[in-house]
């Protein structure tokens, strides 16, 4: 079976074939068919089933090349595994990061699908679940589209920092945001994937995005803001309840943690699982928990996590 994707502006999609069409042969391999890029549109051959498929998929990476998203070859992985290819609906729409890089955050799994429309709809959201779910990195995508939406004014980036022994943020040298670097690093890593680089640093230089540690946070409220709290898995209780008190209108506040690493000192009982039991009956948080099959790194990942999974499980019985 032959079918014709006839789309206006086809050359467009130069980027997704890649240079020299380095990026067919990946799209190829994954969607099972042969696709050609011809005068009159992506032509599309295989089996009816699959070709079915393939220019669906095509169709939507069209559209999203028409309103000026360039994808590279990272971002075509990321949307072959977003997108259902063999039969089952796929997960919905992404986090639009309006800037020079037209970047499309996706999610990739229906546990991150949940996790978007709960940061959507609602103004206080709890994100639990193991590492490489895109707690953080989701976060700071909303975070971004809100700020550069205007429905927000500024954004404000905060973690509970675990010093080590006899080594306060106060005597280290540099400035806060120099002190606070290594700590909340992911942060960094997802803005600057997102924005490009001078604009960062003029909103770090202006307020419009402030990074502090959550000590920090007393006494404050933050109107008209959209607030992550990264790593609360190593909050107090107290430290919890102080940070979400700090919420002011017209605000969004997003709580990420892995309840399975938590860093307080002599194993003190985290304040985030304490935080899920206490406020699960209040209407209008949300509460979203990611788990292995969320996981969107390198594919060792998930079987890293359910191997320790295993061994705990033994060590109990």
């Amino acid at each position: 079976m032959e079918k014709i994707i006839g789309l206006d502006g086809v050359a467009s999609l130069n980027s997704l074939f890649g240079v020299g069409d380095a990026n067919l042969k990946l799209l190829e391999e994954e969607l099972k068919v042969k696709i050609a890029l011809k005068p009159q549109g992506i032509v599309v051959s295989g089996d009816k089933f699959h070709v079915r498929k393939a220019s669906d998929f095509l169709y939507k990476i069209a559209q999203l090349e028409t309103d000026g998203f360039k994808f590279n070859r990272e971002d075509i992985c990321r949307y072959l595994n977003s997108v259902d290819v063999i039969g089952q609906e796929s997960v919905g729409p992404g986090v639009r990061v309006p800037s020079r890089k037209k970047k499309m955050v996706l999610p990739e799994t229906r546990g991150q699908e949940d996790y978007i429309e709960s940061m959507q709809h609602s103004d206080i959201v709890f994100c639990t679940g193991p590492a490489g779910t895109g707690k953080t990195y989701l976060a700071m995508a909303m975070a971004v589209n809100y700020l550069t939406e205007k429905r927000v004014s500024r954004i404000i980036l905060t973690r509970p920092a675990i010093e080590a022994a006899g080594e306060s943020l106060g005597f280290l040298p540099g400035t806060m945001q120099e002190k606070l670097g290594p700590y909340l690093r992911p942060l960094y890593d997802a803005l600057y994937d997102m924005m490009e680089a001078e604009v960062i640093e003029n909103y770090l230089e202006t307020g419009v995005i402030e990074i502090v540690p959550l000590a920090y946070m007393r006494g404050r409220t933050l109107n008209n803001a959209f607030v992550i709290l990264d790593e609360a898995q190593n909050c107090t209780g107290e430290q919890i309840k102080m940070f979400l008190t700090r919420l002011g209108f017209e605000s969004k506040t997003v709580i990420t943690g892995d309840m399975t690493q938590s860093d307080l000192p002599g194993g003190k009982a985290t304040g985030l699982m304490d935080a899920v039991k206490i406020l699960k009956p209040i209407r209008g948080i949300k509460f979203v928990t990611l788990s292995k099959k969320d996981v969107v790194r390198h594919p060792l990942i998930q079987k890293i996590i359910q191997a320790y999974e295993d061994y705990y499980k033994e060590e109990r019985v």
